[in-house]
């Protein structure tokens, strides 16, 4: 058994990562793939999108997003993926839409779900192989990540 710290001491108010976390992206996919989900986008980010294919949002929207409720997700393909994700000839699977992909993306897997405990972490780390792998993010980094998250749906 842990001992706990003292309800007025500095670690009481710290996370449990607040050493920082490990973690550096393989490329394999995962996060990207499986079971059906949610990539939520906002207007800035589906004009951002069309940027890149040289449609309007408007054009964007209609033709790579659905409508959940009063949001917006990128489309899947049969199975889960995300539209986005290509297979490269040497297994790697990439991100299509890499230089203007969602917030939901590039912050993975820094999110408020898998920072709730070190048992949430590990779980999250059972399905992504670069968790607890590769470069070190300090603290900062990690809440400045969870602040951008602040208000999404992840």
């Amino acid at each position: 058994m842990s001992a706990q710290p003292a309800p007025d001491s500095p670690a009481a108010d710290s996370p449990w990562y607040r050493a920082g976390l490990k973690f550096s992206c393989t490329q394999c996919g995962n996060c990207c793939a499986g079971a059906p989900g949610y990539v939520w986008v906002s207007r800035d980010e589906i004009a951002a999108l069309g940027a890149l294919f040289n449609l309007s949002p408007d054009e964007f929207e209609a033709r790579h997003t659905r409508k959940v409720g009063f949001r917006r997700s990128l489309l899947e393909r049969r199975g889960g993926d995300c539209e986005f994700l290509r297979h490269d000839p040497d297994g790697k699977r990439r991100c299509g839409v890499y230089a203007a992909r969602p917030v939901q993306c590039r912050t993975w897997p820094f999110w408020g779900s898998n920072l709730e405990s070190a048992d949430a972490w590990r779980y999250a780390g059972r399905g992504c192989p670069g968790i607890d792998k590769g470069e070190h993010h300090p603290l900062p980094v990690i809440q400045g990540v969870l602040e951008l998250n602040a208000g999404r749906p992840l």
